[in-house]
């Protein structure tokens, strides 16, 4: 078990070690820092840091420029699904993007918002903004509404909290340039409704690249995802190769043990077929 001094050191540890620390000081790039609020919340597990998180945003970090921005925007946008305590959304708008991070309700009030709201000073492109919405994956996507500066997609009614309602005013609404989601695959019953987000997300946005980093802790909800992705939904599916990421993680300063990150998974999806 690591210490809570070598947790705070400037190479972020795994975040299976760092679970009990409430207040996580995290390093991107070794340029920004991060001040992440996170719990051990039995309501959900989006209040704490995961390793899918740490990954994609390092992996991201070194292809982020190659991907194509639309003519309709004047910086390149991202959706996050799943934006659990913020760590890529702040490491994306870091890199001068704007960013849309949604989640359920009880994970931005807890976690989500605050970190975003906190962090805002600590991002160096201050012309690149990110947005905080509620976006719950089991409202069929006919009920989404990009215009409402709280929730795009809710199945609960609540007040919004004061720096919630300063914080946005909905000018972030698709296209979007990239969507991504980490460690949102574990559950059988939350493939459908995730994948239908994701394909509904791609085609308002003429089909950019959606990229997963998943924990394969059960092969079979994976496969079963990945494979309803091509087969149902029309995703071309793609797995990043382990050598890439593993270079990204180290020229993000992350050099992990194997046996700590084996697991985590970067899958590229792509809509076939979308009438641009």
């Amino acid at each position: 078990m690591m210490t809570d001094r070598e947790c705070f050191s400037p190479a972020p540890a795994p975040a299976h070690y760092t679970k009990h620390i409430q207040l996580l000081n995290y390093h991107f790039l070794n340029h920004h820092l991060f001040i992440l609020t996170q719990q051990q919340d039995s309501r959900s597990t989006g209040t704490s840091l995961w390793l899918g998180a740490q990954c994609l945003s390092l992996y991201l970090a070194t292809v982020h420029k190659s991907i194509h921005q639309s003519p309709f925007h004047s910086r390149p946008r991202l959706l996050e699904l799943g934006s659990g305590i913020g760590l890529i959304a702040l490491a994306m708008n870091s890199l001068g993007w704007d960013v849309l991070a949604t989640d359920t309700s009880h994970t931005i009030s807890s976690v989500l918002l605050p970190n975003i709201v906190s962090n805002r000073s600590r991002t160096t492109c201050n012309h690149s903004t990110i947005e905080v919405r509620e976006l719950d994956w089991l409202v069929p996507p006919a009920s989404w509404d990009w215009m409402n500066p709280v929730a795009v997609a809710t199945t609960t009614t609540y007040t919004p909290l004061a720096t919630e309602t300063q914080a946005n005013d909905a000018s972030l609404q698709p296209p979007f340039d990239l969507i991504i989601s980490s460690d949102t695959i574990y559950d059988v019953e939350l493939i459908q409704p995730l994948l239908r987000a994701l394909y509904n997300a791609a085609t308002v946005s003429r089909s950019p690249p959606v990229y997963l980093c998943i924990e394969r802790r059960d092969p079979a909800v994976i496969d079963r995802a990945l494979s309803e992705a091509k087969r149902v939904w029309g995703f071309t599916v793609t797995r990043i190769p382990h050598r890439k990421v593993s270079k990204a993680m180290e020229n993000g300063g992350l050099k992990w043990r194997m046996e700590d990150w084996d697991g985590v998974e970067i899958w590229r999806l792509k809509l076939k077929n979308v009438q641009l």
